[in-house]
């Protein structure tokens, strides 16, 4: 559902919920990797990722500008999603999602209360964001990544979201994924098994994080053509 407060016009900033049809969960490869369980709403206090420059660094890198259409998946206290506000404009949009209601709610009264009329939020499904197709130039995934159950599924529901010359973009840190990460050579292998190509990757200053940018290379496969990949 999305959330709405007097200043946001969710619907129409940002198109409503696309209807999906039904798929078969058996049709999709099982992970071969832990999942790190969801601790906090919080990744660190906003003050430290400020100290470190960590969101300036990840929209250059992701060439984020004035009027694009950004999601912000696993939003959480939304550190992202307020300062995405005012970069894309009063001709941009960002959808701020998470699966929590009690965090989704809270970061609806943060948007409401900073006056951010670009910004809508939702309530996320864990294995399909159910986003609207074809509606955004940049979906971000920030220090989430590891905390999806079912990768497979939840890219190939991503895959017709995206904008043409669209872009996922991953912040994670390289560690295993029950240490609430993800090693770079696995985040690739899951990607690719989805149809998307790698287009960057940085490691990110004074951290242990990276940043990593795929878009789609051709149609998604079929679930059961997807392959499995191990750690």
């Amino acid at each position: 559902m999305w959330i709405r407060a007097p200043v946001l016009l969710a619907l129409a900033l940002i198109g409503g919920c696309r209807e999906q049809p039904q798929q078969d969960r058996s049709a999709f490869p099982e992970p071969r990797r832990p999942v790190a369980p969801i601790v906090s709403s919080r990744y660190l206090n906003e003050d430290a990722r400020d100290s470190v420059g960590e969101f300036e660094t990840v929209i250059r890198l992701a060439e984020i500008r004035a009027g694009m259409s950004v999601a912000d998946i696993g939003a959480g206290e939304g550190y992202y999603t307020v300062r995405l506000s005012p970069i894309v404009g009063r001709q941009g949009r960002v959808l701020a999602e998470d699966i929590v209601p009690t965090t989704i709610q809270e970061l609806a009264r943060r948007v409401q209360r900073e006056r951010l009329d670009n910004v809508a939020v939702k309530v996320g499904n864990p294995n399909d964001p159910q986003l609207p197709d074809a509606s955004f130039d940049r979906i971000l995934m920030i220090h989430m990544y590891h905390e999806i159950a079912r990768p497979s599924e939840f890219l190939w529901h991503l895959h017709d979201d995206l904008k043409r010359g669209g872009a996922i973009v991953v912040v994670d840190a390289d560690r295993p994924t029950d240490r609430h990460g993800t090693p770079p050579q696995l985040l690739v292998c899951e990607f690719n098994a989805l149809g998307y190509e790698l287009k960057r990757f940085e490691r990110l200053p004074d951290s242990e994080s990276y940043f990593a940018s795929f878009q789609p290379r051709g149609p998604k496969p079929a679930p059961e053509d997807i392959p499995a990949c191990d750690l």
